[in-house]
Protein backbone atom coordinates (compact mmCIF):
# COMPACT_ATOMS: atom_id res chain seq x y z
CA UNK A 1 0.00 0.00 0.00
CA UNK A 2 1.13 3.54 -0.76
CA UNK A 3 0.04 6.94 0.57
CA UNK A 4 0.88 10.03 -1.50
CA UNK A 5 0.68 13.37 0.30
CA UNK A 6 0.82 17.00 -0.69
CA UNK A 7 3.00 18.94 1.76
CA UNK A 8 1.89 22.52 2.48
CA UNK A 9 -1.60 22.44 3.95
CA UNK A 10 -1.46 18.65 4.40
CA UNK A 11 1.75 17.38 6.08
CA UNK A 12 2.69 20.91 7.14
CA UNK A 13 0.16 23.26 8.72
CA UNK A 14 1.46 26.29 6.82
CA UNK A 15 2.23 27.82 3.42
CA UNK A 16 5.92 28.66 3.32
CA UNK A 17 6.14 31.62 0.91
CA UNK A 18 3.50 33.76 2.65
CA UNK A 19 5.31 33.20 5.98
CA UNK A 20 8.60 34.13 4.29
CA UNK A 21 6.97 37.23 2.81
CA UNK A 22 6.04 38.44 6.30
CA UNK A 23 9.75 39.32 6.70
CA UNK A 24 9.18 42.05 4.11
CA UNK A 25 6.08 43.51 5.74
CA UNK A 26 2.28 43.09 5.64
CA UNK A 27 1.85 44.47 2.12
CA UNK A 28 4.26 41.93 0.62
CA UNK A 29 2.68 39.16 2.69
CA UNK A 30 -0.78 40.03 1.30
CA UNK A 31 0.61 40.07 -2.27
CA UNK A 32 2.13 36.59 -1.87
CA UNK A 33 -1.00 35.22 -0.19
CA UNK A 34 -3.18 36.48 -3.03
CA UNK A 35 -1.03 34.70 -5.65
CA UNK A 36 -0.79 31.56 -3.47
CA UNK A 37 -4.55 31.29 -3.01
CA UNK A 38 -5.18 31.90 -6.71
CA UNK A 39 -2.80 29.04 -7.52
CA UNK A 40 -4.40 26.67 -4.99
CA UNK A 41 -7.84 27.43 -6.43
CA UNK A 42 -6.54 26.88 -9.96
CA UNK A 43 -7.38 30.45 -11.04
CA UNK A 44 -3.92 31.13 -12.51
CA UNK A 45 -1.15 29.15 -14.21
CA UNK A 46 0.51 27.47 -11.25
CA UNK A 47 4.10 27.49 -12.53
CA UNK A 48 3.98 31.16 -13.48
CA UNK A 49 2.49 31.99 -10.09
CA UNK A 50 5.24 30.14 -8.27
CA UNK A 51 8.05 31.87 -10.17
CA UNK A 52 6.34 35.23 -9.67
CA UNK A 53 6.11 34.67 -5.91
CA UNK A 54 9.75 33.64 -5.57
CA UNK A 55 10.97 36.59 -7.66
CA UNK A 56 8.91 38.94 -5.48
CA UNK A 57 10.91 37.70 -2.48
CA UNK A 58 14.38 38.06 -3.99
CA UNK A 59 17.03 39.20 -1.56
CA UNK A 60 15.76 37.38 1.53
CA UNK A 61 18.64 36.02 3.60
CA UNK A 62 19.28 32.25 3.40
CA UNK A 63 19.68 31.79 7.15
CA UNK A 64 16.33 33.48 7.81
CA UNK A 65 14.68 31.41 5.07
CA UNK A 66 16.12 28.22 6.57
CA UNK A 67 15.09 29.12 10.11
CA UNK A 68 11.49 29.75 9.02
CA UNK A 69 11.46 26.50 7.01
CA UNK A 70 12.64 24.44 9.97
CA UNK A 71 9.99 25.92 12.24
CA UNK A 72 6.91 25.41 10.06
CA UNK A 73 4.47 23.38 12.16
CA UNK A 74 3.77 19.75 11.33
CA UNK A 75 0.04 19.21 10.71
CA UNK A 76 -1.80 17.95 13.82
CA UNK A 77 -2.21 14.19 13.58
CA UNK A 78 0.49 13.78 10.90
CA UNK A 79 2.97 12.00 13.18
CA UNK A 80 0.28 9.66 14.50
CA UNK A 81 -0.88 8.85 10.98
CA UNK A 82 2.56 8.31 9.48
CA UNK A 83 3.73 6.19 12.43
CA UNK A 84 0.67 3.95 12.04
CA UNK A 85 1.12 3.61 8.28
CA UNK A 86 4.83 2.84 8.64
CA UNK A 87 4.09 0.22 11.28
CA UNK A 88 1.57 -1.38 8.92
CA UNK A 89 4.14 -1.59 6.12
CA UNK A 90 2.86 1.23 3.92
CA UNK A 91 5.15 3.25 1.67
CA UNK A 92 4.78 7.05 1.80
CA UNK A 93 5.57 9.70 -0.80
CA UNK A 94 5.43 13.47 -0.36
CA UNK A 95 5.13 15.55 -3.52
CA UNK A 96 5.27 19.32 -3.22
CA UNK A 97 5.21 22.40 -5.37
CA UNK A 98 7.19 23.83 -2.46
CA UNK A 99 10.88 23.48 -1.82
CA UNK A 100 13.57 21.16 -0.51
CA UNK A 101 14.26 23.69 2.24
CA UNK A 102 10.90 22.76 3.81
CA UNK A 103 10.50 19.14 2.68
CA UNK A 104 13.89 17.56 3.50
CA UNK A 105 13.00 17.35 7.20
CA UNK A 106 9.96 15.15 6.50
CA UNK A 107 12.06 12.00 6.10
CA UNK A 108 13.24 12.30 9.68
CA UNK A 109 10.12 13.91 11.18
CA UNK A 110 7.49 11.66 9.57
CA UNK A 111 9.36 8.72 8.02
CA UNK A 112 8.45 9.70 4.45
CA UNK A 113 10.15 7.28 2.03
CA UNK A 114 10.53 9.52 -1.02
CA UNK A 115 10.10 13.29 -1.41
CA UNK A 116 9.69 15.31 -4.60
CA UNK A 117 9.89 19.12 -4.50
CA UNK A 118 11.36 22.21 -6.10
CA UNK A 119 14.54 24.04 -5.16
CA UNK A 120 15.11 27.62 -4.12
CA UNK A 121 18.28 29.14 -5.57
CA UNK A 122 20.38 31.40 -3.33
CA UNK A 123 23.24 33.56 -4.63
CA UNK A 124 25.68 35.10 -2.18
CA UNK A 125 23.39 34.01 0.65
CA UNK A 126 20.31 35.75 -0.80
CA UNK A 127 17.20 34.29 -2.44
CA UNK A 128 17.46 34.67 -6.21
CA UNK A 129 15.39 32.12 -8.16
CA UNK A 130 13.71 28.72 -8.24
CA UNK A 131 14.48 25.44 -10.04
CA UNK A 132 11.29 23.61 -11.01
CA UNK A 133 11.35 19.84 -10.62
CA UNK A 134 7.65 19.46 -9.75
CA UNK A 135 5.09 21.21 -11.96
CA UNK A 136 1.32 21.46 -11.66
CA UNK A 137 1.35 17.92 -13.11
CA UNK A 138 2.56 16.37 -9.87
CA UNK A 139 1.71 12.91 -11.20
CA UNK A 140 4.56 13.23 -13.71
CA UNK A 141 7.05 13.65 -10.86
CA UNK A 142 6.18 10.38 -9.12
CA UNK A 143 4.95 8.09 -11.91
CA UNK A 144 8.30 6.39 -12.52
CA UNK A 145 8.75 5.70 -8.79
CA UNK A 146 5.36 4.00 -8.60
CA UNK A 147 6.38 1.85 -11.58
CA UNK A 148 9.76 1.00 -10.00
CA UNK A 149 8.07 0.04 -6.73
CA UNK A 150 5.45 -2.03 -8.56
CA UNK A 151 2.56 -0.42 -6.70
CA UNK A 152 -0.87 -0.75 -8.30
CA UNK A 153 -3.42 2.01 -8.66
CA UNK A 154 -5.91 0.22 -6.41
CA UNK A 155 -3.29 0.14 -3.63
CA UNK A 156 -2.53 3.87 -3.84
CA UNK A 157 -4.13 6.60 -1.71
CA UNK A 158 -3.70 10.32 -2.54
CA UNK A 159 -4.30 13.07 0.06
CA UNK A 160 -4.28 16.69 -1.17
CA UNK A 161 -5.88 20.10 -0.70
CA UNK A 162 -5.39 22.21 -3.86
CA UNK A 163 -6.47 22.30 -7.50
CA UNK A 164 -2.82 22.00 -8.57
CA UNK A 165 -2.80 18.50 -6.99
CA UNK A 166 -5.69 17.07 -9.00
CA UNK A 167 -3.61 15.20 -11.60
CA UNK A 168 -2.41 12.93 -8.78
CA UNK A 169 -5.93 11.54 -8.57
CA UNK A 170 -5.37 9.60 -11.81
CA UNK A 171 -2.76 7.48 -10.02
CA UNK A 172 -4.94 6.49 -7.06
CA UNK A 173 -7.63 3.99 -6.25
CA UNK A 174 -8.76 6.16 -3.34
CA UNK A 175 -8.59 9.96 -3.09
CA UNK A 176 -9.02 12.22 -0.05
CA UNK A 177 -9.38 16.00 0.07
CA UNK A 178 -7.86 17.44 3.24
CA UNK A 179 -9.51 20.77 4.13
CA UNK A 180 -9.68 21.18 0.36
CA UNK A 181 -10.72 23.85 -2.10
CA UNK A 182 -14.11 23.31 -3.73
CA UNK A 183 -12.96 21.56 -6.91
CA UNK A 184 -10.97 19.00 -4.89
CA UNK A 185 -13.95 18.45 -2.60
CA UNK A 186 -16.12 17.72 -5.64
CA UNK A 187 -13.70 15.17 -7.12
CA UNK A 188 -12.32 13.39 -4.05
CA UNK A 189 -13.77 10.08 -2.84
CA UNK A 190 -13.79 11.40 0.73
CA UNK A 191 -13.07 14.68 2.49
CA UNK A 192 -11.59 15.62 5.87
CA UNK A 193 -12.75 19.06 7.01
CA UNK A 194 -10.80 19.29 10.28
CA UNK A 195 -7.09 20.05 10.44
CA UNK A 196 -6.24 16.69 12.02
CA UNK A 197 -4.51 14.24 9.71
CA UNK A 198 -5.04 11.31 12.09
CA UNK A 199 -8.69 11.35 10.96
CA UNK A 200 -7.44 9.67 7.78
CA UNK A 201 -6.85 6.45 9.76
CA UNK A 202 -10.59 6.02 10.24
CA UNK A 203 -11.25 6.52 6.53
CA UNK A 204 -8.53 4.02 5.59
CA UNK A 205 -9.95 1.42 7.98
CA UNK A 206 -13.40 1.97 6.51
CA UNK A 207 -12.06 1.69 2.96
CA UNK A 208 -9.50 -1.11 3.27
CA UNK A 209 -10.35 -2.86 6.54
CA UNK A 210 -8.47 -2.91 9.83
CA UNK A 211 -6.23 -5.72 8.59
CA UNK A 212 -4.46 -3.27 6.30
CA UNK A 213 -3.37 -1.05 9.19
CA UNK A 214 -2.74 -3.89 11.64
CA UNK A 215 -0.77 -6.02 9.18
CA UNK A 216 2.69 -5.53 10.63
CA UNK A 217 1.73 -5.50 14.29
CA UNK A 218 0.65 -9.14 14.30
Amino acid sequence: MLAVFDVEGVLLDAEYLPVLASLLGPEKEREIWDITKAGIRGDINWEEGLVKRVHALRGIDYQKAKEIAENLPIMPGAKELCTALKKAGWKMIAVSGGFTIITDRLKADLGIDRIFSNELVFKDGKLDDVKLHVTSDKAAAIRSTLKDWGIKKEDTVVVVDGANDLKLFALAGYTVGFCPVEIVKERADDTIERRDLSLLLHLLEKKFGKAVLAASSS
